[in-house]
């Protein structure tokens, strides 16, 4: 078996660039195996003279928690890192604890990552994690498994941030013997053996180190090159869709509606069987509207959210950068209001009215609008420029892009 060392380096040599002056950021708990890779990283990134960062988060949760976060500040001093100390602050919920803390963590981590200018984060999963995961899907759990290279969970803070695993190869307990024999000591979290949590309850349960997982059917690398932008949503040439497994059409689905919770079960199943069919319809699934003719498909947002508390305004100061609807990011030299062209058409111009006709009319009533400006933010206006994020997103989720962005 290749070294422990060999492994991660291996992984970091195919993902991350070598030379670039992007930090690479590395989530630090002090555990076992976020230590051991934060420990491999530092080399690496020393031997590519790349800069590291160390994020710790402090959920805030335990009297330990801060002698944790100076034990990890220690940790990146020696290492020759950068440092920041992330805190979840606020009110923490009475059930769901677990859940909340992770989309807490993910979404301080991310937002850090963005601010120091990294575009990969490098997390310590474990071939244990996913035995973990797959025990709690045979309970009746959602939990995925966590994959070698993915796109942030955060959305939209974690929009060009990706998450970089490379110990999934390996067990806890080969990780803690590594260790032990470089002399090093890490911090044993109590809730891990806290049986009131499903993930505790799973990690007692295990009886080997094997992971045999199938891989997903059908390639959805492949599937999201095809895809276009289509006014912050998407559009697919019928004919690659063939065969497309229902993972696909939930991500599409969640981008168009630049949503966070993919959709499944029952209604999932019957968008694929009608879009196999290869008959003209529409349907609406998770926020998102589905239009097919014979030839193409559409992922879109749908419209009617407006009506049901979704698009709502976003109101931007003078040099801020923010996301409306999970869809565009923009970014503006002056204050603006931003919000849905639902229910404003008749302020167009009649330039604007026309050049609208060229999209789909499913497609119109989402745009982002700015009361006064006389059209809609299809491309950039003065002092304000909009990015759509759905196709991105979308070649991110499935793996089109495998590598750290330039």
């Amino acid at each position: 078996m290749r070294g422990l060392e060999a492994v991660v380096r291996e992984a970091l040599d195919r993902h991350l660039l070598s030379a670039s002056a992007a930090p690479i950021a590395v989530a630090l708990s002090g555990g076992g195996d976020s230590l051991a890779l934060a420990l491999i990283a530092a080399d690496w990134a020393k031997a590519h003279g790349r800069s590291l960062l160390i994020l710790t988060v402090d959920h805030r949760l335990r009297a330990e928690s801060a002698a944790w976060t100076q034990a990890c500040a220690a940790t990146a001093h020696r290492l020759g890192a950068g440092f920041r100390a992330l805190a979840w602050e606020g009110e923490k919920p009475a059930t769901g604890l677990p859940a909340a803390a992770r989309i807490a963590r993910h979404r301080l981590i991310a937002d850090a990552a963005r601010e120091a200018g990294a575009k990969v984060v490098l997390m310590g999963h474990t071939a244990s994690d996913r035995l973990e995961a797959a025990a709690m899907r045979e309970t009746g759990a959602t939990t995925p498994s966590p994959r070698e290279w993915s796109p942030s969970p955060s959305w939209p803070e974690g929009r060009g941030v990706f998450l970089l695993r490379p110990l999934l190869s390996q067990t806890r307990a080969h990780l803690r013997a590594w260790l032990s024999e470089r002399g090093e000591t890490w911090i044993d979290d109590p809730a891990n053996d806290d049986h009131r949590f499903a993930r505790a309850r799973a990690r007692a349960a295990l009886t080997g180190d094997e992971v045999d997982e199938a891989a997903l059917a059908g390639s959805l690398a492949e599937l999201a090159r095809a895809a276009a932008d289509l006014a912050g949503g998407l559009v697919l040439p019928r004919s690659a869709l063939a065969g497309a497994p229902q993972a696909f059409f939930a991500a599409a689905c969640l981008c168009a509606a630049g949503t966070t919770r993919p959709p499944r079960g029952a209604r999932l199943g019957r968008l694929a069987a009608a879009l196999a069919r290869e008959a003209p319809g529409a349907a609406t699934l998770a926020g998102a509207r589905i239009e097919a003719d014979r030839t193409q498909v559409r992922f879109l947002r749908e419209p009617g959210e407006a009506r049901r508390g979704g698009l709502a305004p976003l109101d931007l100061a003078a040099g801020a950068t923010g996301v409306w609807d999970g869809r565009f990011e923009i970014v503006t030299t002056r204050a603006v209001r931003v919000q849905a062209l639902t229910g404003h058409a008749a302020s167009l111009s009649p330039a604007a009215r026309a050049a609208l006709l060229v999209l789909p009319a499913g497609a119109r009533g989402a745009l982002p609008f700015i009361a006064g400006e006389g059209s809609p933010l299809l491309t950039a206006t003065a002092g304000i420029s909009v990015r759509p994020l759905a196709l991105d997103r979308l070649r991110a989720a499935c793996g089109a892009v495998d590598r750290e962005p330039a």
